[in-house]
């Protein structure tokens, strides 16, 4: 057993099983029935009461290191380096009472220089494939600065005893390059787990992280698509016709844009063919593996609409998997940056070109909706804002994030646009889901750079620049109002939604008075 090993006191007489190949993880699940085939070949499996992400149980240890630097305002909690111990003593006795154990040895980044290595602990074999899928071939011999994540999905632990909220927590130590996760079978806090490291570190490089897909033309020129789960993120960074870099987890410098990842993680509810072919093939692959989607015990075929296990069904496999691929993780700084939104009320422009003033004001309120059903208790649509588009994973207070697109924005004259992948027609309920095939005919148009200097006109509610005219799109989809059956109710809603979006921002004080010119023109 290595040297790192015997220090973290594993037990040297349990089968440890180091960097096997992707079937052999598959081979095991199957060999313990904690998995089943689909007729493709993907391995089947269920994550229990977590079918997401522990949003409220995540926690990094306090310390002199990240006491001043956390952005603790964003629901994460303080964990004191005594108590990640005494964790991290739980956990090790966990992993040593397991008769296998499974080690992965990866890396996140495809850029060499800003690379951090990773190693999965863990005692299930499905969770060890997973991170052959997300986290990339390891690059280098490990150093100072890497990252263990000490994986115990079947621990329960006692809330008194650790001073957790629930049994189930998330720790990242930075003091130790540790993250613990206990009490969640849930694959995704496994490559979420990093993608905060890298969150963390980057800034200090100058250098942006971003929850993001990326994708490339023929002409190299590239694109980068921010969004939360559900706007759209993986769909269109894989246009047919464009070379995918990466699907969520990018990271951005003056050479250019690099994936984090090795793999894509998707979302499966109502995936088909005809929509989203690439992923569809994709995860009709030996290797793959899905998570909470129910399937024909007789044909073994999956069945995509059914929402039973949960909405967020996933969908993991490695980029090789994909066939129009940008091979190198790696592309030229951004012509166009999307920021994608469901806006569930109907009433933001299906797109919009953004000043800089705009791009620093949206970036921060990173604006989506919830739809009724989607949580207990929520009957009608919600505005939800996630600062960054994607602020459960930035560590960092958003502004930090913010002042780093602004100056690359000013450096490179990149083009920012708000595409809204939501309704039309009216509210949620009364209207419909803009038709992919338009956001995509939008976004071609874009990259194909048709757009840049269309004539555009100002919305007087939100203060957007509306261009004129798109191809392949009817004109009267561009403008909200007149897609309405009742366009006198929509202006009360565009209001309402518009001066929700300045109290939002209100609580960012000083950044959003920097920022007014970007507000929208209503403000109440």
């Amino acid at each position: 057993m290595q040297e790192f090993y015997k220090e973290l006191n594993l037990d040297p007489d349990i089968k440890f099983f180091y960097n096997r190949p992707r079937s052999f993880y598959v081979e095991k699940a199957l060999e313990r029935h904690q998995g089943k085939l689909s007729k493709a070949g993907a391995l089947l499996v269920e994550t229990g009461k977590h079918t997401g992400r522990s949003a409220k149980d995540r926690y990094i240890v306090k310390s002199e290191t990240t006491e001043n630097s956390i952005w603790w305002e964003n629901n994460l909690n303080p964990m004191e380096p005594e108590t990640f111990d005494r964790l991290k003593k739980k956990v090790i006795q966990y992993l040593n009472s397991k008769p296998e154990i499974y080690i992965t040895e990866r890396s996140v980044g495809a850029d060499p220089e800003h690379n951090i290595s990773a190693r999965l602990i863990t005692p299930r074999p499905q969770h060890a494939l997973f991170s052959t899928h997300l986290f990339r071939d390891k690059q280098r011999e490990w150093k100072d600065g890497d990252f263990t994540i000490l994986h115990a999905p079947g621990l329960l632990i006692k809330r008194d005893e650790f001073s957790t909220r629930s049994e189930t927590c998330v720790v990242t130590c930075f003091d130790t390059n540790t993250t613990i996760i206990v009490g969640t079978f849930y694959a995704g806090e496994i490559k979420k787990s990093m993608f905060a490291a890298m969150n963390y570190r980057l800034p200090e490089k100058r250098i942006l992280p971003m929850h993001a897909g990326a994708s490339r033309r023929e002409n190299m020129e590239s694109s980068v698509f921010f969004g939360l789960s559900g706007t759209g993120k993986t769909t269109l960074s894989t246009d047919e016709g464009t070379f995918i870099i990466g699907d969520d987890e990018h990271g951005l410098s003056d050479e250019g844009i690099f994936n984090f990842e090795g793999g894509c993680y998707a979302k499966t509810y109502k995936l088909s063919h005809e929509t989203e072919p690439e992923i569809w093939d994709a995860i009709h692959n030996f290797g793959a593996m899905i998570e909470n989607v129910t399937y024909d015990p007789k044909t073994r075929e999956i069945d995509f609409d059914d929402k039973s296990i949960t909405e967020n069904g996933r969908a993991s496999y490695p980029l090789e998997f994909i066939k129009e691929l940008e091979q190198s993780s790696r592309g030229q700084v951004p012509s166009h940056i999307f920021f994608l939104t469901a806006d569930a009320f109907g009433v933001l422009p299906p797109v919009s070109k953004l000043t800089k003033e705009q791009a620093m004001f949206y970036f921060v309120l990173g604006y989506t909706a919830k739809l009724a059903g989607t949580e207990i208790g929520v009957k009608e649509p919600q505005a939800t804002f996630s600062p960054c588009f994607g602020a459960p994973f930035m560590l960092r207070h958003p502004s930090v994030y913010a002042k780093l697109l602004g100056e690359y924005l000013d450096k490179h004259d990149i083009n920012v646009w708000l595409i809204n992948t939501g309704w039309t027609g009216g509210p949620y309920g009364e209207g419909e889901r803009f038709p992919l095939k338009v956001t995509r005919e939008i976004i071609r148009s874009i990259q194909k750079n048709s757009v840049n200097e269309t004539q555009t006109e100002r919305d007087p509610i939100f203060g957007l620049d509306i261009p004129m005219g798109i191809d392949n799109v009817d004109n009267n989809m561009l403008w909200p109002q007149k897609t309405w059956k009742d366009q006198s109710a929509y202006i009360p809603t565009a209001q309402k939604l518009a001066a929700s979006f300045h109290e939002q921002m209100k609580s960012f004080g000083d950044f959003y008075q920097e920022n007014i010119k970007g507000a929208p023109t209503y403000n109440g």
